[in-house]
C-alpha cells in the first residue's frame, strides 16, 4: 500500500485512512530528533523513522502506532538526501550499536547540536545559547576504548545485541573499536570456535589503555590487569569493571572545558568516577570532595589522587543523592560543583542537594541531552542560568553526544 502523502500536522483529512502497522507509504524526512530518529508527517500523524537522513524521500513500513505517533522502518530509499552516505559496517541496521553511519560526518555533528537545542527548548523550556560549538572527534572511526560483547554460548555467537532485541548479532569486525580491542575480539572469537569461552559468561567487557587491554571476566592472568591513561599530564588508573570515558582523544579538551575559569576555596565533584575531573579540580581549589557510588571507581580515584601527590582532595563512597541529603548543609556554601552523572541524569534528591550547597557556579557534564535538559529545568527554577554550553562528539556514528553546560547564580 504505497501512497505519497504530503498531509502533515493535525487530524487526518476526511476519508484518509489513519496509519496502522503494516502500512507502506512514501514520506520525506524533515530533520533528526533526540533519540536519533528522523521526523516525518503523514496522514495527520507524526512519524519516527529509524536510520534515516534529513531530506531523504523514503518508502517506509509502519511497525507500530502509539496514539498520534507512528514508528516506521525504511523499505527503500527513493531519493537519497545529499548528506546520506553508504554505511561501511556490514552489520549496520541489524546491530544495535551505531545509528548514524548513514550520515556524513558534518551532518552528524549538525544533528547533534540540533538535538541539544531541541531538548533545551522542549524539556528545559529555555532558549538555547546562540552558539553551541561542537568539538569533533579526531577519529570518526576506531575511537572506542571500551566495548561490551554479548556471548550466546548455546548458538556460539559473540557480538552486540541486535537493534531493539536481546538476540546476539554475531560480529567479526567492529569499525568503531580501537585496533587493540579489535585484536581482543579476534582472540575471543578464536576461543569461541574452539569452545574455550565459559558458558556462564554472558558478556565480556573490554577496555583499552596505555598498557594494553583489560577484560572482565578475565580468561587469563594478563586480562585482569589495571589499565592507565595519561590525560593532560594526569595519570588515571582504571579497569574494565569501572567507568572511564570511551573516546580518550577528546578527554583533554573535555576536561579543559568542564573546569575552565574554575578556582576558589572549595569544590565538589559529583559522580566523580575514577577522578577524571577531581584531579584537575584539586589543582585549582584549596579543598575538593569527590562523591561516587561505585566502590571500585572510588578506590581508583583515591589511587589516582595519591599518585598525583594531591592531598587536598578526598573521595566518599556513597550514593550522590544520599550523600547530599546528609552533608550538603554542612559543606555549604561551595564555590563550584561539577557533576557527570550516568545517562539517566541526576536523581531528584541530588538536584535538591546541589541547590542546598549554594554553589556560585555549576558545571554539568552530560551524555544525554534529554536528561540534562530535565535537570537544567529544575536548576533554572532555583535561580541558576546557563552561562555557556558546548558539545563534544565523544560517540561518532551514533546519535549520542557529550554536553558541557556552565551555570551561574545571579549575584
Amino acid at each position: 500500500m504505497r501512497q505519497q502523502d504530503s498531509s502533515s500536522r493535525g487530524a487526518a483529512p476526511e476519508g484518509v485512512e489513519r496509519l496502522r502497522a503494516g502500512v507502506e507509504l512514501e514520506v520525506e524526512i524533515e530533520r533528526i530528533l533526540p533519540g536519533g530518529v528522523g521526523l516525518a508527517h503523514a496522514r495527520g500523524q507524526t512519524m519516527f523513522v529509524a536510520l534515516s537522513a534529513p531530506g531523504d524521500r523514503l518508502l517506509v513500513r509502519v511497525e507500530r502506532v502509539k496514539g498520534s505517533l507512528a514508528f516506521a522502518s525504511i523499505k527503500e530509499v527513493l531519493d537519497a538526501s545529499p548528506v546520506r552516505v553508504e554505511p561501511p559496517c556490514r552489520y549496520f541496521g541489524r546491530c544495535g550499536g551505531c545509528d548514524f553511519q548513514q550520515l556524513n560526518y558534518e551532518a552528524q555533528l549538525a544533528a547533534k547540536v540540533e538535538i541539544i537545542r531541541d531538548c533545551l527548548r522542549r524539556v528545559a523550556r529555555v532558549e538555547p545559547p546562540t552558539e553551541i560549538p561542537i568539538t569533533p572527534s579526531p577519529d570518526a572511526w576506531r575511537y572506542r576504548s571500551r566495548l561490551r560483547w554479548q556471548h550466546d554460548a548455546q548458538r556460539r555467537l559473540l557480538g552486540y545485541f541486535e537493534r531493539g532485541t536481546h538476540r546476539v548479532c554475531d560480529v567479526v569486525e567492529c569499525p568503531v573499536a580501537l585496533p587493540a580491542l579489535q585484536e581482543k575480539l579476534n582472540d575471543l572469537r578464536v576461543r569461541l570456535r574452539e569452545g574455550e569461552l565459559p558458558d556462564e559468561a554472558s558478556e565480556f567487557e573490554a577496555v583499552a589503555g596505555d598498557e594494553g587491554v583489560a577484560l572482565a571476566p578475565s580468561l587469563e592472568e594478563s586480562d585482569a590487569h589495571t589499565q592507565a591513561r595519561v590525560i593532560a599530564g594526569e595519570r588515571y588508573n582504571f579497569d574494565a569493571g569501572c567507568f572511564f570515558q570511551i573516546n580518550h582523544e577528546l578527554l583533554e579538551p573535555l576536561v579543559r572545558e568542564a573546569t575552565r575559569d574554575a578556582e576558589g576555596e572549595s569544590a565538589v565533584d559529583l559522580y566523580c568516577g575514577v577522578g577524571l575531573f577531581t584531579l584537575p579540580l584539586a589543582r585549582r581549589f584549596a579543598r575538593v570532595k569527590g562523591v561516587e557510588g561505585n566502590a571500585v571507581a572510588c578506590a581508583f580515584a583515591r589511587l589516582n589522587l595519591s599518585g598525583a601527590g594531591l592531598t587536598n582532595a578526598s573521595v566518599e563512597t556513597a550514593s550522590v543523592g544520599a550523600w547530599l541529603a546528609d552533608h550538603a548543609t554542612a559543606h555549604a556554601p561551595v564555590d563550584f560543583v561539577l557533576l557527570d552523572p550516568p545517562r539517566a541524569g541526576a536523581e531528584p534528591e541530588a538536584i535538591a542537594g546541589i541547590v542546598a550547597l549554594r554553589p556560585r557556579q555549576i558545571s554539568y557534564v552530560s551524555c544525554d541531552p534529554a536528561t540534562l535538559a530535565r535537570d537544567l529545568r529544575a536548576l533554572y527554577a532555583s535561580g541558576y542560568k546557563i552561562a555557556h554550553a558546548s558539545a563534544f562528539d565523544m560517540f561518532p556514528q551514533t546519535h549520542h553526544v557529550e554536553t558541557v553546560v556552565r551555570l551561574a547564580r545571579p549575584l
